[in-house]
């Protein structure tokens, strides 16, 4: 069984949508895959709930009670490995790992990012994008490396930037295509249909 656990920090929306693509489009039969854990680096992070009520299992690693980055990586890739991963799936996951975390899942590490990857890595893409002018957005897929939202692109969705958009309003058309293209990515990936050349 190859085993996908999810890493969230809040309400966990692309987490959700995963758990229900996985569950209508029977990644059980179809790739011998199923949600294992959903893991959280905040107690209070409301997609816990969700997660609990499908019936899979939680946890919780708070990053404030670690006195450095390297030793809460280290303690939430015990977290994540006690589930014996495939796949380990960042949705609203809001910390920065250390290298020597992403070494360890590299090549089945991936992360959703709310722009049209190389362009607006970082934060606040939507302001970005309205800034300067583009006439499309969208979210992007990739594997995750040690150079933030710079790993290899396996999905994207388009959305246009229409006159008036605020950066609220961009987000919420960005999300609503987020929900569909992770659990696609993700299926995708685990079919082994998705290549990985030169980067």
């Amino acid at each position: 069984m190859k085993n996908i656990v999810i890493l969230i920090s809040g309400e966990g929306s692309n987490m959700a949508a995963i758990v229900r693509a996985a569950k209508s489009e029977q990644w059980g039969a179809r790739f011998g895959s199923r949600i294992a854990a959903v893991v959280s680096n905040r107690p209070d992070a409301g997609g816990l709930a969700f997660a609990a009520a499908e019936g899979i299992v939680t946890a919780v690693v708070p990053h404030k009670e670690f006195p450095t980055r390297e030793s809460f990586d280290a303690a939430l890739a015990k977290a994540v490995d006690a589930h014996a991963p495939t796949l380990v799936v960042l949705a609203g996951f809001m910390r920065i790992l250390t290298p020597e975390f992403v070494t360890r899942y590299e090549g089945r590490l991936l992360n959703i990012h709310p722009s049209l990857l190389p362009a607006f890595a970082g934060l606040h893409t939507h302001r970005r994008a309205i800034e300067a002018g583009c006439r499309v957005a969208g979210a992007t897929v990739h594997q995750v490396t040690s150079e933030l939202d710079h790993g290899p692109i396996l999905d994207q969705a388009v959305v246009p930037v229409l006159p008036g958009d605020s950066a609220d309003l961009l987000a919420q058309r960005v999300l609503s295509q987020e929900h569909k293209l992770y659990p696609r990515a993700i299926a995708a990936w685990l079919a082994r249909t998705v290549a990985v050349s030169d980067g």
